[in-house]
């Protein structure tokens, strides 16, 4: 693990990996902010177990220039679960994928009046969230219809279950959040996947740019 002691640094080290390793127009960064876990008296204090130091807190112009710096094409709850008018804000001037996990937490409601409120462009679907499938097909049906991406999730505590990974080909998502390729939790749904591409064989398509609208023509 790099020494590292601030979000950009990580950045860079990911941007010059992409770099050298000549993937600049086939590798995108995706980032999972968890902005609830450091959320404190209405300020993103990343260092709040250390006196306060208005230096370290994550503001959505810090967010931004994580885009205009870096080939970030994703963020994931970049602010607190209830801080709607952040969420509202930094997706009506944002043009990227903006992803609501503890957001909207598979919720149909939640994922209602975020519709509603435009406060995010894209579903992270966990199935352990809701009470069953169905209720999880009811959340994607709904962000489907509403112009949202959609990414199928692990949850935490995973097991070596692979469903996720037969859902996200069946539901066309074209996304798939499961970690690292390391542990054979995350491993499993990877090579599920492997085994559905060798099986569609030439019918198989990868979504590459059209990550968001797979179905688009």
């Amino acid at each position: 693990m790099p020494n590292i002691l601030e979000n950009k640094e990580a950045l860079e080290l990911l941007k010059n990996a992409i770099w050298k390793a000549g993937y600049t127009d086939q590798v995108v960064i995706r980032m999972d902010v968890a902005a609830s876990e450091f959320f404190r008296s209405g300020k993103y204090d990343l260092d709040f177990k250390s006196p306060d130091d208005p230096s370290r807190y994550i503001t959505p112009d810090l967010c931004k220039s994580f885009i205009w710096e870096y080939p970030v094409m994703s963020i994931e709850d970049p602010f607190d679960h209830d801080d709607w008018e952040a969420w509202k804000n930094f997706t009506a001037s944002a043009v990227i994928q903006v992803v609501g996990d503890d957001f909207t937490v598979t919720n149909p409601k939640r994922i209602a009046k975020a519709v509603s409120e435009k406060s995010c462009n894209c579903l992270l679907l966990k199935v352990n969230q809701t009470d069953s499938v169905t209720q999880s097909l009811q959340a994607w049906k709904l962000a489907l219809s509403n112009g949202w991406g959609v990414m199928v999730s692990h949850g935490s505590g995973e097991t070596e279950d692979i469903f996720i990974a037969d859902l996200v080909v069946g539901l066309c998502t074209g996304q798939i959040k499961t970690s690292a390729p390391c542990g054979s939790e995350r491993l499993a749904k990877y090579n599920q996947i492997l085994r559905i591409e060798e099986e569609l064989g030439c019918k198989a398509k990868f979504a590459g740019r059209c990550f968001r609208n797979p179905l688009a023509k």
